[in-house]
């Protein structure tokens, strides 16, 4: 049996991946404990994992609006807070192998000083990560502490990407051998059977984001009086009470995006890697309207754009521009580039590709 810390961070798409691949290891009858927020405590334990939150008494909390000097402070103190590193440590065994969120650079270090067999946990496109984040202000700031995230990756026994390599604009590279893009931590699914009337899912993000409220609005008063009916799920970033809502519309605080998928024509999202990817497997096309310039979600559009199977607007697009976005994944050739996507992925299985990683590292018994 091998022990396997896991260590997290309260930050939307980056949570699922990681909880997936921990029920992934714990289901084989390793040991499994994850560290993180202690708001993340119920979806981990409700997944049969053993949960610790960081001592750092420090609120965090994502879905709150803040200014974006505020936004970036807080992230930066999450993700290079030495303490956090020290709750790792104190978790740990001498023989535990940790998995840690990218993003985390300072618990990185921890467990990499310690000589633990560390594997970093990228979420998304590793171009993403490689690029913007590690040229931007998180990544500087990481860098002026001493933890530079270039450096960090490097040093891991193994980095895996969950996603697909052919998508991530930094899969057509060379790599060291220890970067491995294990496809998306998504279970197999069924391509969507489209209900009548046509069905769309909105779905942006749940972290809130300035201007969050109106883009919900704007695609409700787009879609109202279409020949379509249209799910909003809008998580705890958006205000329901306030939103007007069209006869053609229900709204939802949470549903589960795969069994509303199940039935759908395409999908209107932020561009959050996690619900794109879902998307793509169940062959839906999307709009995609990303929530902030410096995360990954306009690169998720692009992408999304260049293999066919989507059009990415404006988080300002007006009800007008949504409508005939919308009208042209409907109607386009969008679907079939979206099921081509699809049908490559069936068969693979993320999840499993990491955990078969992640237990390769376990540490060697010592002779005696």
């Amino acid at each position: 049996m091998t022990d396997v810390v896991f260590a997290t961070v309260d930050a939307g798409g980056n949570v699922p991946p990681m909880r997936d691949i921990a029920v992934e290891v714990a289901r084989r009858g390793h040991r499994v404990r994850v560290l993180g927020h202690e708001q993340q405590r119920t979806s981990f334990e409700r997944a049969g994992l053993e949960f610790h939150a960081y001592s750092d008494p420090e609120p965090w909390d994502p879905t709150e609006l803040k200014s974006t000097f505020d936004g970036l402070r807080g992230f930066i103190r999450q993700l290079t807070a030495r303490d956090k590193g020290d709750d790792l440590i104190a978790l740990t065994t001498p023989d535990s192998v940790v998995v840690v969120d990218c993003m985390l650079v300072a618990v990185l270090g921890a467990a990499q000083d310690a000589g633990h067999p560390t594997v970093a946990l990228v979420h998304a496109f590793h171009a993403y990560f490689d690029g913007p984040w590690r040229r931007g202000p998180l990544g500087m700031a990481a860098r002026l502490k001493g933890l530079g995230p270039r450096r960090l990756w490097k040093n891991c026994d193994a980095v895996l990407v969950c996603t697909d390599r052919e998508l991530d604009p930094a899969g057509s590279r060379d790599w060291p051998d220890t970067f491995v893009w294990t496809g998306p931590v998504q279970p197999e699914t069924r391509s969507a059977v489209p209900v009548a009337p046509r069905r769309v899912l909105a779905s942006l993000s749940t972290i809130a984001f300035p201007g969050q409220q109106e883009a919900v609005q704007n695609i409700l008063d787009g879609l109202a009086d279409t020949a379509v009916d249209v799910v909003l799920t809008t998580g705890p970033a958006v205000d329901s009470a306030s939103l007007t809502v069209p006869a053609n519309a229900e709204v939802h605080a949470f549903l589960p995006h795969d069994e509303v998928m199940a039935g759908c024509s395409a999908v209107i999202g932020h561009g959050g890697h996690s619900t794109t990817v879902r998307a793509l497997a169940h062959g839906l096309p999307l709009v995609i309207m990303p929530m902030h310039p410096m995360l990954d979600q306009p690169m998720v559009g692009k992408a999304v754009e260049a293999i066919g199977a989507g059009v990415s607007i404006k988080r300002t697009a007006s009800p007008e521009q949504i409508r005939t976005a919308i009208e042209t994944v409907l109607d386009g050739p969008h679907r079939a580039a979206a099921e081509a996507i699809a049908e490559r992925w069936r068969g693979a299985d993320g999840t499993v590709v990491a955990a078969d990683r992640i237990l390769a590292l376990q540490p060697k018994p010592v002779s005696p």
